[in-house]
């Protein structure tokens, strides 16, 4: 017997059946290792006077079970499911009649090596009894940077090999000491088969370093804090990678972070003591507070109250976490905020050890001798509408399974490589998706030997031998040239379509489900080779049909047009004005000589392609209100700041027409462009300015799904892509479309950026192969 489960549950089990027989084998498959389910195994099973065994396997926990009631039996299965720890997460259990062996009592048994797909617990926050030891003087722990028990601590980034054991993580080389072995063997001890577990005695220790000389200072962990109040830049090493971290109230050592990282505009995290202290600085919402305090803690961006000078120059939210490992929580004993920003170089990946060119980034390194085995960047999210809206998923998050709900029986191992930004990759295998940490930009070279990484790990670490390889359209994307080198049988799949399916497979939508697909970017290959980014997409999971678009316009410089936003604003100007380089020049605030030049290549049609992006909107418009700057330190910069400065989206929209003789219909922005002017000579505020652009762009969605609701008969919409990490924007069409009686998904446990196209990639694929279209 199987009983699969969406979000964990017995749901259908029959309590009757273990009765025929003396003995049971139960396996689960899930999030069960690294999360204290053995312990809890063995807790159960002398609750219910059951003997027998458990033991981790390459495909999740196997569990014998003897007794003489079926009752007790019963009482087992339940309460496996109903009082799990609160890191398991049960997707599949098998429980089949077994041979009894005449077991006396009930023991946990080494781990079975096997082909490995198994899932474990990302990394997990401090948890408030670790917390109490390392501030209790009467503890063994106490001030220990490394406690942790089977509720809390590292995972992910320490596991070399699965099944999950001490031996196959980065803790193999500390030999535990008889206390520490007490502990771990104790089933009554919540450390019982904690893999990670320290003490001062036999675990992993602190050391400060020179950046300067690679000399051991001493002082420790104090010393370093210290350090930071004297405005110093200290690398502190965390979970994931290192942070290179400065008191958040000295201006000057922001400043010089901000040289160090050139970095002079782009926002820094900051992480706080307490809650108290970010309610201080920032407004708290209870959905945003919950997840603050949550195990993963991620990095939440708030809307400020009080302004930090440096910290997010002209944006209205700044990005706060929480401590989440006993070394963070030591730290801020002594200093209550720090700005604590990822180690590494622009565009660089973060640095997971010294060897990697961290000491060209700060004065001191507060390292430790506990490796790690895979990099990741702390998680940054939104909360809107009391749901996540992630801008970047990685540690805390990863590699949570995303378990595909839908009937796509496919027994092939499928790769999706995601595209060139924000770039993530997904493995399928056995009916579950994992999805790998944001991965970073391609474009340098660093990254993609970080996506190197990251694919050998997947591959080891899961026992996964892709069949199939999925990847964008464009044909010269790095991912895209890598799927074709693999020799595996390649899938494409369009850009925006990939959005609009990750969507799909996150939300459980069966393939034959038709949605209107608005997917709303800054770029991607379209069918016809031109720039797409304002899609409306008549999609299901085989197939799509572009539904509606905004009109091309030039996207002149190619990809120079989206760091320098005043080109998309000459671009988007020619659609209302005669080409005078003085006038546009006065309008987007550059010199006439660059104008006339980005004219020239627009007459001739030199490397300025077609384009309909949402993004470049934005860019045009933020331009257009001198929002913007002449050139993008980070990407979305310009629109972050357009975001920022509106204050509602009830305001009136603008005019724009829409041509629908024939399909795809064209959404023609002029009558926009011309308005905004208008008001800005007028005089009105640019507050309210921008926020009628965004009350636009609602009314543009919610014409477009009217017409295709009466012409299609489509009343489910999805909203994807980067242009909906705007809290107002999202916010704003969502309620208006559930308003009218649409039904509309968004992404919530993945980001709507590029990072969810490998999620998309593979449904298609899955798709594809179910229907007997395979690649």
């Amino acid at each position: 017997m199987s009983q699969k489960e969406n979000n964990p549950g017995l749901g259908g089990v029959d309590p009757q059946l273990p009765s025929l027989t003396e003995a049971i084998k139960i396996t689960v498959h899930g999030v069960v290792q690294g999360v204290g389910f053995r312990p809890f195994v063995h807790h159960l099973a002398n609750l219910f006077g059951l003997t027998g065994w458990v033991r981790n396997t390459g495909l999740g926990v196997e569990i014998h079970l003897e007794g003489q009631s079926g009752a007790a039996f019963s009482g087992f299965i339940q309460a496996l499911q109903r009082e799990k720890p609160p890191l398991a997460c049960l997707e599949e259990i098998f429980i089949h009649p077994d041979k009894k062996e005449g077991y006396k009592e009930f023991l946990i048994l080494e781990s079975q090596g096997e082909e490995a797909f198994v899932f474990i617990s990302p990394d997990v926050a401090t948890c408030e009894a670790c917390f109490e030891e390392i501030m209790d003087p009467q503890e063994r722990r106490f001030q220990y940077p490394f406690t942790n028990c089977t509720n809390c601590g590292p995972r992910y980034t320490i596991v070399e090999g699965l099944p999950y054991d001490r031996e196959r993580t980065t803790m193999a080389s500390f030999e535990m000491c008889a206390a520490c072995a007490r502990e771990y063997n104790d089933p009554m001890d919540r450390r019982h088969h904690a893999q990670p577990i320290a003490c001062p005695d036999c675990g992993p220790q602190v050391q400060l370093l020179s950046a300067a000389t690679g000399q051991p200072i001493s002082g420790g962990l104090n010393k370093a804090a210290g350090l930071i109040k004297e405005g110093f830049i200290v690398a502190v090493k965390g979970l994931g990678g290192f942070h290179l971290m400065v008191d958040a109230r000295n201006q000057a050592a922001i400043d010089r972070l901000r040289r160090v990282k050139t970095r002079q505009f782009k926002p820094l995290a900051l992480m706080a003591r307490d809650l108290e202290i970010i309610e201080n600085l920032a407004w708290v919402s209870k959905a945003e507070k919950e997840m603050l305090l949550a195990p993963s803690r991620p990095i939440v961006l708030l809307k400020k109250k009080k302004e930090i000078p440096g910290i997010a120059p002209h944006l209205g939210e700044m990005g706060f976490m929480l401590p989440y490992t006993p070394l963070h929580h030591l730290l801020l004993q002594s200093i209550d905020l720090v700005v604590a920003t990822s180690s590494n170089r622009k565009d660089a990946p973060i640095c997971k050890d010294e060897k990697e060119g961290l000491a060209e980034l700060c004065d001191f390194i507060l390292t430790h001798n506990r490796p790690i085995a895979m990099r990741a960047d702390d998680s940054v999210l939104k909360v809107v509408a009391n749901q996540p809206l992630f801008l970047r998923r990685a540690r805390g998050f990863v590699p949570y399974p995303e378990r595909v709900k839908t009937a796509l029986p496919v027994d092939r191992h499928i790769l999706g490589v995601g595209g060139e930004l924000k770039v993530t990759i997904s493995a399928y295998k056995r009916g579950t998706v994992v999805t790998s940490q944001f991965l970073g930009d391609l474009d340098e070279y660093q990254n993609y030997l970080y996506f190197e990484e990251a694919l050998d790990h997947f591959t080891r670490l899961f026992h996964f031998k892709p069949q199939i390889i999925v990847s964008d359209l464009h044909p010269n994307f790095r991912t895209t040239r890598f799927a074709q080198r693999s020799g595996l049988p390649h899938l494409k799949v369009q850009h925006h379509y990939a959005h609009v399916l990750a969507a799909f497979l996150e939300h459980g939508l069966s393939a034959s489900t038709k949605v209107l697909g608005i997917s709303f970017d800054g770029y991607g290959h379209g069918l016809d080779g031109a720039a797409w980014g304002g899609e409306f997409l008549l999609a299901d999971g085989l197939s799509f049909e572009r539904l509606a678009h905004f009109s091309y316009v030039p996207l002149p410089g190619g990809d120079l047009a989206a760091r320098q936003p005043w080109r998309m604003a000459i671009a988007h100007l020619l659609t209302i004005t005669e080409a005078r380089p003085d006038l546009l020049a006065s309008l987007v605030g550059v010199e006439e000589r660059k104008v006339e030049i980005v004219l020239q290549a627009i007459k001739r049609g030199f490397n300025s392609p077609p384009t309909s992006s949402c993004g470049r909107l934005f860019d045009a418009v933020a331009c257009l209100l001198n929002l913007a700057p002449q050139e993008q330190e980070f990407e979305a910069e310009a629109a972050m700041r357009l975001e920022a400065t509106a204050n509602a989206v009830s305001e009136k929209p603008y005019p724009f027409l829409i041509e629908d003789q024939f399909l795809p219909w064209k959404i023609t922005l002029a009558p926009l462009i011309e308005a905004t002017l208008e008001q800005k000579r007028d005089g009105v505020p640019i507050a309210t300015i921008a926020s009628r652009f965004h009350s636009t762009l609602v009314q543009i969605i919610l014409n477009i799904a009217k017409r295709c609701r009466r012409q299609f008969g489509v009343d489910k919409v999805v909203l994807s892509g980067g242009v909906f990490l705007n809290r107002w924007l999202t916010l704003a069409a969502t309620e208006a479309l559930e308003s009218l009686g649409f039904k509309v998904w968004r992404p919530t446990r993945y980001s709507p950026n590029d990072e969810s196209l490998s999620l998309g990639q593979i449904y298609h694929a899955l798709a594809q192969v179910a229907a007997g279209q395979s690649p």
